[in-house]
C-alpha cells in the first residue's frame, strides 16, 4: 500500500469512528472511490435519499425495470468490439449504421420527428478534422534467412490485436525486412550514440512519441516498438500481456509505423537480441478516409408539451475497446428502445421535454450537435454522458461512479470525496465557476433506488471532466458523467467483452432512464417532493463537512489557516446547495407555483441558518 493511499484509508477510519462511514475492505487498487452518502449502511437505514424520490419516479422506474433487456446491450457491445473505432472508418460507420438499423426497428421512425408522430432516428454530418485511419493488416515476423526456419510472429493476432499505432502507414504488399535495434530509453539524442537506425526498427524502452520524434524524424527510422510500461493499476506484474493503445503523429514524409509492445512480447524480443542479431519483416495495410464527414447518430423521442427544450444522453462510438465505450453506447441504445416501448405500451406517458440521444465522437460530436443549432443549446435543459457502463467489476475493479456536476469537492481535497486513479487526484475546478444543481442529488436517489432491489454498488467521484459531459458544462447546461473506474483494462488490448457485464448495463440503463425521464417530465408535485430530497441531502453534506473540517484543523499544523480554509469550504457547500434548491424552480415543466416557491424558500432558509448545518 503507498503512502498516499495509507492515509485516504486512516481518513476513512477515523470519519467512521465519528459514526458517519461504515469502511468496507478495500478492493486491491492504488485508490478506491468512497461516496459516504452511498457506502454507508447506517446512512440507508435513517432514510436513504430513493425514499424522498417522486411517486413519478417510480413508476417510471417500474416500467424501464420490466422492459430493459440487457441482452441487447451486451449484442450491440459485441458488435462493436470487432472495430477499432474512428470517425471516418469502416468500424465507425458500421457501428452508426447497426444502432441506427436496431431503432428503426424498435419502432423509431427515419428522420426527425414530431411531436405527433412519434420517435425518429437520423445521421447529422459536420466537417471531420480527422484522417479515418483504420487497421486492416499488422504481421510482424522474426526471420533467420541463413537457418531458412519459420519465421516467428511477434504479435499475437488475438492478444496484441490492436498494437499497431494510429497513423501508422502500409508498407509494401510485400512487406519490409529490416534489422531490429534496441535503444533503452530511445528518448534522447545518446541513446543513439553508439547505434545506426536509420532505416531500422527500433524498439525502445520510452514514451511512444518521443522515441518516434528521435529515432524515425531524426534518423531516419522506418518504425518504432515502443515498450513504455502501461500505468501500475493496469497490473502489468500479474497481466504481462497488458498494454495500452497509443499512435504515432501523421507523417507523409516518413510513411513510417509504430507498435506498442506489452512487457511480455518486449521481453521476448530483448531476450532474442541478447542472443544476437535480429530482422523483421513487417506487412500492414491501413487505409486512410480524409475525405469522409464526421457523423453522428441521434435518436429523440419528443417532447408533448415543450418539445423545443431537451434532455439529453451522449455516447461515444470511437476507441477500440468493449467498455469504453462500446458499453455505454450499447446502454444507452437500449434505453432509448425501452423508454419508446414503454410510451407505446402506456405504461408512462410521453415526456413533456424532448429526450435525445447522440452516439459519436467524444467531445465532438455532442459540440457539433449543439453548434449545428443555436436553439439547442438555448433548449438543452440537462445532460448526461455514458462511458464505460458495463464494467464487470469483479474483473475490472472498476466501481460504477456517478462523477458529479462540478460542486466543492473538485475545488477542495475532501477526505469523503477522493478522485479518482484516472485523475491523478486533482482538484483543478475554479471554486467561483459553481454553480449548483440539483442533478448530483436526484440521480444519487435514483441509483440508490436501484441499489435497494438488486444490491448494486454505487459511488460518486468529484468532477474531473475527460468525457462528454465536459462539452456541455462549458456551454453552461448542468450535466454529469455515469462511468466505472478505476479500471484495470482502461485503453487496453484487454478491454474485450469477457470483462463487461449485461447486468450492469441493465442497472445503470434502468437508473439514468428514469432521472432522464423525469427529469422530461417533471410537474410541480415532483418538484416539491425533490426539494425535500436536495435539502435533506444537503443538511447531510453539512454535517458531514463540519466534522470532516473539525478532523482536519484538529490535525493542522497552522490552525488558524485550517480554520479560515475550512470557513470558506463550508461557506462554499452552503452557496452550492442554495443554488441547487433554486435550481428546483425551474425543472417542472409549469411555472413554479407559490407552493413550491414557499417550500424552496424555506429549505434555503434551514440550510443558510445554524441549525441547517
Amino acid at each position: 500500500m503507498n503512502t498516499s493511499r495509507a492515509r485516504f484509508f486512516l481518513f476513512l477510519l477515523l470519519l467512521a469512528a465519528l459514526g458517519h462511514l461504515a469502511v468496507a475492505a478495500p478492493l486491491d487498487l492504488p485508490q478506491v472511490v468512497v461516496s459516504e452518502t452511498i457506502a454507508a449502511p447506517s446512512v440507508r437505514a435513517a432514510g436513504a435519499l430513493d425514499k424522498l424520490l417522486p411517486k413519478q419516479a417510480e413508476t417510471i422506474y417500474r416500467a424501464l425495470s420490466t422492459r430493459f433487456q440487457p441482452s441487447r446491450a451486451m449484442e450491440v457491445v459485441t458488435f462493436m468490439d470487432r472495430y477499432w473505432r474512428l470517425p471516418g472508418n469502416t468500424g465507425f460507420e458500421a457501428s452508426i449504421d447497426h444502432l441506427k438499423s436496431g431503432l428503426l426497428e424498435a419502432g423509431f421512425s427515419a428522420g426527425t420527428p414530431r411531436p405527433s408522430s412519434g420517435a425518429g432516428v437520423w445521421v447529422e454530418e459536420y466537417p471531420n478534422g480527422g484522417n479515418g485511419w483504420e487497421r486492416v493488416r499488422a504481421d510482424m515476423t522474426i526471420v533467420e534467412a541463413a537457418s531458412g526456419t519459420t519465421p516467428e510472429p511477434v504479435f499475437d493476432p488475438v492478444v496484441d490485436y490492436i498494437a499497431l499505432c494510429m497513423n501508422s502507414f502500409s508498407t509494401a504488399p510485400e512487406g519490409l525486412t529490416a534489422p531490429l535495434v534496441y535503444v533503452g530509453s530511445g528518448t534522447t539524442a545518446a541513446n543513439y550514440e553508439t547505434v545506426n537506425v536509420k532505416g531500422a526498427v527500433v524498439l525502445a524502452d520510452g514514451q511512444m512519441r518521443v522515441v518516434w520524434a528521435q529515432a524515425v524524424r531524426q534518423r531516419g527510422a522506418i518504425g518504432v516498438i515502443s515498450a513504455a510500461p502501461p500505468p501500475s493499476y493496469t497490473r502489468p506484474d500479474q497481466t504481462p500481456e497488458v498494454f495500452q493503445w497509443g499512435g504515432v503523429p501523421y507523417d507523409e514524409a516518413s510513411k513510417a509505423f509504430g507498435f506498442i509492445a506489452s512487457r511480455r512480447v518486449a521481453n521476448r524480443l530483448k531476450e532474442r537480441l541478447a542472443a544476437g542479431a535480429v530482422t523483421v519483416r513487417t506487412v500492414i495495410e491501413t487505409r486512410f478516409h480524409p475525405a469522409a464527414p464526421g457523423r453522428m447518430l441521434v435518436a429523440e423521442i419528443p417532447g408533448r408539451a415543450r418539445p423545443e427544450e431537451h434532455v439529453v444522453l451522449v455516447a461515444h462510438i470511437q476507441e477500440p475497446g468493449a467498455n469504453d465505450d462500446a458499453s455505454g453506447c450499447g446502454t444507452m441504445y437500449e434505453m432509448a428502445r425501452t423508454l419508446q416501448a414503454a410510451i407505446a405500451a402506456k405504461q408512462i406517458p410521453q415526456p413533456a421535454r424532448t429526450i435525445t440521444f447522440v452516439w459519436g465522437d467524444e467531445m465532438r460530436a455532442g459540440r457539433e450537435w449543439l453548434r449545428a443549432d443555436p436553439a439547442r443549446t438555448k433548449g438543452t435543459r440537462y445532460m448526461i454522458a455514458l462511458d464505460m457502463t458495463g464494467e464487470d467489476a469483479s474483473k475490472t475493479g472498476g466501481s460504477f461512479l456517478i462523477e458529479k456536476e462540478p460542486d466543492p469537492s473538485a475545488v477542495w481535497a475532501r477526505p469523503s470525496d477522493p478522485h479518482t486513479e484516472w485523475s491523478g487526484g486533482r482538484s483543478s475546478y475554479r471554486a467561483e465557476a459553481l454553480k449548483g444543481s440539483l442533478m448530483n442529488d436526484l440521480l444519487l436517489a435514483v441509483c440508490l433506488r436501484r441499489a435497494r432491489d438488486t444490491g448494486w454498488n454505487v459511488q460518486t467521484n468529484p468532477y474531473e471532466g475527460g468525457s462528454d459531459h465536459s462539452t456541455f458544462l462549458q456551454a453552461g447546461i448542468p450535466a454529469l458523467l455515469a462511468w466505472h473506474s478505476t479500471d484495470r483494462y482502461y485503453h487496453t488490448n484487454l478491454d474485450r467483452p469477457d470483462k463487461t457485464s449485461p447486468a450492469e448495463m441493465g442497472h445503470v440503463g434502468i437508473a439514468v432512464g428514469t432521472a432522464a425521464m423525469l427529469l422530461a417530465s417533471a410537474g410541480l408535485d415532483d418538484a416539491v417532493a425533490l426539494t425535500d430530497l436536495v435539502a435533506t441531502a444537503a443538511t447531510r453534506r453539512l454535517e458531514l463537512e463540519s466534522r470532516q473540517s473539525a478532523t482536519l484543523v484538529d490535525g493542522a499544523a497552522d490552525r488558524a489557516t485550517a480554520e479560515a480554509t475550512e470557513r470558506t469550504i463550508l461557506d462554499a457547500w452552503r452557496k452550492w446547495y442554495t443554488r441547487a434548491l433554486e435550481s428546483l424552480l425551474t425543472l417542472p415543466v409549469e411555472p413554479a407555483s407559490d407552493a413550491l416557491k414557499a417550500k424552496v424558500a424555506a429549505a434555503i432558509e434551514h440550510l443558510n441558518t445554524p441549525q441547517g448545518g
